[in-house]
């Protein structure tokens, strides 16, 4: 029998399981909705991802049930495909769900809890939200005739092998280092704080990335006030993309025109929770193998993991070492110009004389030449970072050497300034953390000693020391333990104290729980 003209054919509904609600199952546009079409969400879900060929959409049924049309979608190179096989399709496709699909009050969450082989699955029915799931390598289960997915944790991307960083080496203490996955590093930390106090809060920045963030605590000994307060900059960052932990520590600084950190920075799980268990709140990037921590300050810069593992009394004296080699690295050009140049009467005599003959037929005047071999200094350090590691050392060695040698016999500079170039220069990588502090800072030094001389000099100590004063990070004061030396301030900052004598924490970060131990040691 032939339709008439204007008339609709009908068609017999098809049989959905849970599909016990009229309508057709679509949601209006610009809704942030799943529907309970698959066909539908299938369509919303290609039109999100369009031009991108990497997202895999895997229709398939089961084979006792024709009627259960199911979609994972995932991305293509971000997945583990024997995950997906082995424990989301073949269950699905080749277990008999009759008598499951018949008991059922929610088709949907049998499947999750009786099917699925799979350890952590999570219900989401927001659109955006599986988007991301799926983004970040979950697979997103659909299942025709439910306006909710199944984000089933499918992650199979390959990692960076667990190795002790580059840029914190040391001779005695734990070879491990952080990595690129947030998931490995927060294991890292577990590991060493076998705690249920220890704490994990995630939360994602950027508008365009979302990446994941933890921030990660010790509950009892971490300020309530630092936690807010770390929080409320934390939300308040919009921005698109977070890249690197750097960005996040440019964005919550206490003072971000200041060359001097005022959040610390490591690649050590060691010295992460080091620092956790003195008070301090730790920042994980995901993406990033350096894990930010606050409250930091100054002393914290001359601090070295190894101080805590090697005898007190070796710590003490390489932790002194550091200390005056960040002072001698700002203050020997300086002092050294403000010498030769104004200062001349305060010079041995003879010292004078041999100083005076290295000057002759040197066409630059004193000032200028340590600028220009400063900067040519720091610009071998910036060429041998960032070459391979055999080339980078070889490019340092002899491009110093040669260009020294060269222009000390060229009569461009004299050997004195070539000989305080090295020493300022090498000093100035014993403290890693603060080598760009430190650059602008010598630079500063030297050039109000060329106008001042010595008064020039510390002036400019004066200025720094007054700067450093006004300085807070999370409202803890950033000189804290380096002016004072009484009580157990003084034990870990210039020195390293024995441990059976520092049973305190620091006092303001720690000052929630200040005992860290009870001693023990029996001194005669």
């Amino acid at each position: 029998m032939q339709r008439r003209k204007g008339e609709r054919r009908t068609a017999k509904k098809p049989v959905r399981v849970g599909d016990n609600k009229t309508g057709t199952g679509e949601v209006p546009k610009n809704s942030n909705k799943l529907a309970k079409s698959l066909d539908e969400n299938i369509r919303v879900l290609k039109e999100r991802f369009s031009n991108d060929g990497t997202v895999v959409f895997r229709r398939f049924q089961n084979r006792y049930l024709p009627e259960i049309k199911c979609c994972i979608v995932f991305i293509e190179g971000m997945i583990d495909f024997k995950h997906i096989n082995m424990q989301i399709i073949e269950p699905v496709m080749e277990q008999d769900l009759r008598q499951l699909s018949s008991s059922s009050q929610n088709f949907l969450v049998d499947i999750k809890d009786k099917v699925l082989p799979v350890n952590d699955i999570e219900e989401s029915e927001d659109l955006e939200k599986i988007l991301q799931s799926i983004c970040y390598g979950n697979t997103a289960f659909l299942l025709d005739g439910y306006d909710t997915a199944l984000l089933i944790e499918s992650k199979g991307w390959e990692v960076r092998a667990i190795t002790e960083p580059e840029s914190e080496k040391v001779i005695r203490g734990p070879r491990e280092g952080f990595t690129e996955h947030i998931i490995s590093n927060i294991s890292l930390i577990r590991r060493r704080i076998k705690n249920p106090n220890i704490k994990f809060r995630f939360m994602q920045l950027g508008k365009q990335t979302n990446t994941t963030i933890c921030i990660t605590y010790i509950e009892g000994i971490a300020l309530e006030s630092v936690l807010t307060e770390l929080e409320r900059r934390l939300n308040s960052i919009d921005i698109d993309g977070i890249l690197d932990s750097g960005y996040i520590q440019e964005l919550i600084e206490d003072a971000p025109l200041s060359t001097f950190p005022t959040v610390g920075y490591t690649e050590r799980p060691d010295v992460v929770v080091a620092r956790m268990l003195e008070g301090r709140i730790a920042v994980i990037v995901d993406g990033s193998p350096f894990v930010l921590t606050v409250p930091h300050i100054l002393v914290e810069n001359i601090q070295v993991n190894e101080d805590y593992y090697d005898h007190f009394i070796f710590g003490s004296f390489n932790r002194f070492l550091r200390a005056a080699a960040s002072i001698a690295t700002i203050s020997i050009p300086a002092v050294y110009l403000a010498l030769v140049t104004f200062h001349q009467e305060m010079i041995p005599t003879q010292l004078l004389i041999t100083l005076s003959a290295s000057l002759e037929g040197v066409p630059l005047p004193t000032s200028l030449s340590l600028i220009i071999m400063l900067i040519v200094f720091d610009i071998l350090r910036q060429a041998g970072a960032r070459m391979p590691s055999a080339v980078g050392q070889t490019v340092n060695i002899v491009g110093t050497l040669v260009l020294g040698q060269a222009a000390v016999e060229a009569h461009l500079v004299s050997a004195p300034v070539i000989i305080v170039t090295a020493i300022s220069g090498i000093t100035t990588l014993v403290v890693p953390t603060l080598i760009e502090s430190i650059v602008l800072l010598r630079l500063f030094l030297l050039i109000l000693s060329s106008f001042l001389g010595l008064y020039g000099y510390f002036i400019g100590i004066i200025m720094v020391y007054l700067h450093l004063m006004s300085l807070r990070s999370f409202g803890v004061p950033y000189m804290m333990s380096v002016t004072r030396i009484r009580d157990h301030d003084g034990q870990d900052a210039w020195i390293r104290a024995p441990w059976w004598s520092m049973t305190l924490r620091p006092k303001i970060i720690g000052a929630k729980n200040l005992v860290r131990q009870v001693s023990n040691h029996n001194r005669r």
